[in-house]
C-alpha cells in the first residue's frame, strides 16, 4: 500500500485546522491521528475549534486540547457556545463563524465530521467545511453512536500502541461529563480501533478510518 507523505510542504511547519461539533469530537475522532502528526512532524501547528462548548464542556474542551497538542502547538483555539443539538436552527450564525475561519489561511489539513452522521449538528458541520475550505485536503472523521451510522471509511492511520492508548486514556481523563453515558469506554474506543486496524492491516492492530472525498496525486 502506498503511504500518504506529507513531507512535501516546503514552506513552513505543517497546519492542521480541527473542527468538531461539540467537546469531544476532534478527540474521538482523530485523537489518535494527532498524536501521530505530532510524532512524526513535531512543528506542526492546529487550529482547535469546537462550536459547543458550554458550561464544564468548555472548561473539558480547553483541557483536552491542551492534553493532546499542547499550548504551544495551538496556533489558535476557538469555543464556541452554540447549543448542543441546535445547530442547523442557527445555521446563520455558525456560517458566520465558518467565515471567520478563514482568517487561519489555507491549512494543509482539516479534520471534519463525516456527511452521513446521523447527528444533525455533525452533519452541517461537514456541510460548511466544504463550502468554506473548497480546495483543500479534507479528512471527515467518524464517531461512534447508538445510531449505528458507521460505514466503510477509505483512508486509514495505523496508530502505534502508545498513540492509541494515549487517546483512550486522555479521553477518560477528560470528559467527566460523558462518564454517566454507557457507551463512553475504554472499550467503546479501542473496539472501533481495533476493527479499523484490521481492515487496513495496521502493525499494532490499531488505527483511525476517515472518508476523503477528495484528493489530488
Amino acid at each position: 500500500m502506498i503511504k500518504l507523505n506529507l513531507d512535501a510542504k516546503k514552506d513552513g511547519p505543517l497546519n492542521v485546522l480541527c473542527l468538531g461539533a461539540h467537546s469531544d469530537d476532534i478527540e474521538i475522532g482523530c485523537g489518535g491521528t494527532i498524536l501521530r502528526l505530532i510524532h512524526e512532524y513535531p512543528q506542526v501547528t492546529f487550529h482547535w475549534v469546537v462550536f459547543s462548548a458550554r458550561g464544564v464542556r468548555r472548561l473539558e474542551a480547553e483541557h483536552a486540547a491542551e492534553l493532546f497538542v499542547g499550548r504551544q502547538r495551538l496556533a489558535r483555539l476557538v469555543l464556541k457556545e452554540f447549543p448542543d443539538g441546535l445547530l442547523p436552527y442557527v445555521g446563520a450564525d455558525v456560517k458566520a463563524a465558518f467565515e471567520d475561519l478563514k482568517e487561519t489561511g489555507s491549512p494543509d489539513l482539516i479534520f471534519t465530521h463525516q456527511p452521513h452522521d446521523a447527528h444533525q449538528d455533525h452533519r452541517l458541520l461537514c456541510e460548511l467545511t466544504w463550502n468554506t475550505f473548497r480546495n483543500h485536503f479534507i479528512l471527515e472523521y467518524e464517531i461512534p453512536k447508538y445510531d449505528g451510522d458507521l460505514g466503510r471509511p477509505s483512508f486509514f492511520c495505523p496508530l502505534e500502541v502508545s498513540q492509541y492508548q494515549t487517546k483512550v486514556r486522555h479521553l477518560m481523563e477528560v470528559f467527566g461529563s460523558q462518564r454517566s453515558k454507557h457507551w463512553f469506554q475504554e472499550s467503546t474506543f479501542e473496539g472501533l480501533m481495533r476493527l479499523r486496524g484490521m481492515e487496513c492491516n495496521a502493525p499494532s492492530g490499531y488505527a483511525e478510518a476517515f472518508y476523503c472525498r477528495k484528493a489530488v496525486f
